[in-house]
């Protein structure tokens, strides 16, 4: 598709960076779960001479409409809070210039993912990606709109509350895009709703999972910072009440700097990363059972396999 030499170059000029790298996970999805389904028996007669290798060219273009978005967001991301901004981190004007760039790159692709929405005439798809797209804005809107209290590094947030908002900014886009593309080819609500809660599982045990990685990798460089809102920290604050949280990052602190493998101790020494194993594997089994309702095939069992992948600590 014509999204990939794109989403290549935005990756070699930096101007993408996906701790993951799998900026293609999302349209990947959408292609498979869109086989796995084939075509509805409405649908069977009237257009099977539009499909290749079981897949509707609607639903092709819906993947590659996925991952412009998606990207879109990644660029957008990009931006430097020149407010922030370190005389280490590099001239002003080069940030300057690097913000207008990760901003106009960012339009230019959502730009895109609407033209492409327009040509797939179809009003339900449209208003599903439109919400999807709203979605992102206000869990990215959560994810930046931190208190200007001294300990604001931090929220004092329940797991209940970082799902809803880990559901917003990383878990809308897959679920309504799976969705879409049973809608494309006119499946019923109750088979564009299993779509949808595979997109929604399968996303959150994925957010869980990177959430994870400081805290289970074997080589984690001691300097490496992790997230204070991510999974296993919200649910270690959960089970230690915010004043005892809040006592551990103090403690944690040398010179108005945090050490984090220090904290990451601290916090591994809890019960939030087993918990947070515990809910990956949760998400993950609800993602699995989702695919139930799909025919065993080729495509389903790869669906199964990436549950499986992020779902596995050694």
């Amino acid at each position: 598709g014509c999204v990939n030499p794109l989403l290549s170059l935005l990756v070699d000029r930096g101007l993408v960076h996906d701790s993951q790298n799998n900026l293609q996970l999302r349209g990947l999805v959408v292609l498979l779960i869109s086989k796995a389904a084939g075509p509805s028996s409405v649908n069977a007669s009237c257009q099977s001479y539009d499909m290749v290798s079981g897949i509707y060219s609607c639903q092709r273009s819906l993947a590659e409409i996925t991952e412009l978005i998606h990207t879109a967001l990644l660029v957008h991301r990009g931006i430097v809070n020149l407010d922030e901004l370190q005389s280490s981190d590099g001239p002003l004007k080069d940030m300057q210039f690097g913000n207008k760039i990760a901003i106009l790159s960012g339009d230019f692709l959502l730009a895109n993912a609407c033209n492409g929405l327009a040509l797939l005439q179809n009003t339900k798809v449209v208003e599903l990606l439109a919400s999807a797209l709203m979605d992102l804005v206000q869990g990215v809107y959560h994810e930046n709109s931190t208190s200007a209290k001294e300990n604001h590094i931090t929220d004092d947030i329940g797991i209940l509350t970082w799902k809803k908002q880990t559901f917003l900014s990383h878990g809308a886009l897959l679920a309504k895009s799976c969705q879409a593309a049973m809608e494309l080819a006119k499946h019923d609500a109750e088979v564009q709703d299993m779509a949808f809660q595979y997109g929604k599982h399968m996303a959150m045990s994925h957010k869980i999972n990177s959430d994870l990685q400081p805290f289970i990798k074997e080589k984690t460089s001691d300097s490496l910072t992790f997230n204070l809102n991510s999974a296993p920290v919200v649910l270690h604050q959960e089970f230690l009440g915010r004043d005892l949280w809040i006592k551990q990052i103090r403690e944690a602190q040398r010179k108005g700097r945090l050490d984090y493998a220090k904290l990451r101790e601290t916090i591994s020494a809890g019960k939030g990363v087993t918990s947070a194993i515990d809910l990956c594997r949760y998400h993950g089994n609800k993602a699995l059972e989702a695919l139930e309702s799909f025919p065993p095939s080729e495509a389903r069992t790869a669906l199964e396999n990436i549950v499986f992948a992020v779902t596995r600590f050694s």
